[in-house]
């Protein structure tokens, strides 16, 4: 399992009985959470929350604040070997528990950073396509690493819109960034239509949506095909493909799969999955938390 385990804003201090309780910045959030099926833990502070989230039996829910809390706040992921500086991301209570913020990502941000860093050094090009790219995350990321290109995709407008906030909170908003409201597959078939190549590819699809004119996504019938077509925007001297999965049944391995039956007969390399975690600090154990798989040139090693 991959742990997001260098964060200083952030903190999962504890899971159990179906929730979580986490710090964000100054303040304890606690939210539903339904892989922690264990009884909660006694000394972790459960009943001082600065906000809970309660669910409706009809659907939805609400939150419950104990505390002065801001309708947004920012916190920091902090720079390291091969990201150069702070990372900075806006985050709020949202009506569906969310905070727009997915922190065990941040082993993705690393990955990212690693191979945009390293390619840099040796003077090559470096442009990277997110897809379902969400609040950002990964795009700040990657223009912090020294891409020099990120495409930033998501079907909503107000998505790209905190995108590229973030962007600007942590400094980077001269980077070059190109931000799209559109369905992926018809920016994927544009973009091989105009014969446009990337080193690294990461996506991070739902389980169902829809597009911005009502183009329907599910993930099990829809995933390979799009995996299939955006092979063919791979650069020759593509660097990584990832693919990021909170979907329920959903196992790492199918994803692997998926990468090296579309990916490796085109370009060679090799794909791995694995769960992506959270470790607590408030007794010992590791929220799961979805799984990632990578496709990488070269040997496995």
């Amino acid at each position: 399992m991959l742990l997001a385990d260098k964060w200083t804003d952030f903190e999962l201090i504890d899971a159990g009985d179906g929730e979580k309780l986490e710090r964000w910045g100054e303040f304890v959030l606690r939210r539903p959470d339904p892989q922690a099926i264990w009884p909660q833990g006694i000394r972790a502070g459960w009943n001082k929350p600065d906000a809970h989230y309660h669910r409706s039996q009809s659907g939805g829910g609400h939150w419950q604040t104990n505390a002065e809390l801001p309708a947004q706040w920012h916190i920091r992921y902090p720079a390291g070997r091969n990201l150069p500086q702070d990372l900075v991301f806006r985050v709020e209570p949202t009506g569906f528990k969310h905070t727009g913020l997915f922190p065990e990502q941040a082993v993705n941000w690393e990955f990212f950073a690693e191979k945009i860093t390293t390619a840099k050094a040796a003077n090559r090009e470096f442009r990277v396509l997110n897809l379902f790219a969400y609040t950002g995350a990964a795009t700040v990321a990657c223009a912090a690493a020294g891409a020099d290109e990120v495409v930033h995709l998501d079907a909503s407008k107000g998505m790209n819109a905190r995108a590229r906030e973030n962007l600007a909170l942590s400094g980077l908003d001269n980077k070059y960034v190109r931000f799209f409201t559109d369905d992926v597959g018809k920016f994927v078939e544009r973009e091989i239509r105009r014969g446009r190549k990337y080193q690294g590819i990461i996506m991070d699809p739902p389980s169902y949506g829809r597009g911005p004119s009502g183009e329907l996504w599910k993930i099990e019938e829809s995933l390979y095909g799009l995996v299939e077509r955006c092979a063919q925007l791979l650069s020759s001297d593509a660097e990584f493909f990832v693919i990021n999965s909170y979907t329920a049944g959903l196992a790492p391995t199918v994803l692997a799969n998926i990468l090296s039956l579309t990916i490796s007969p085109l370009a060679g390399g090799y794909a791995v999955a694995e769960e992506i975690g959270l470790p607590a600090s408030g007794r010992d154990l590791v929220l799961p938390c979805g799984c990632t798989a990578r496709w990488q040139p070269g040997d496995r090693k």
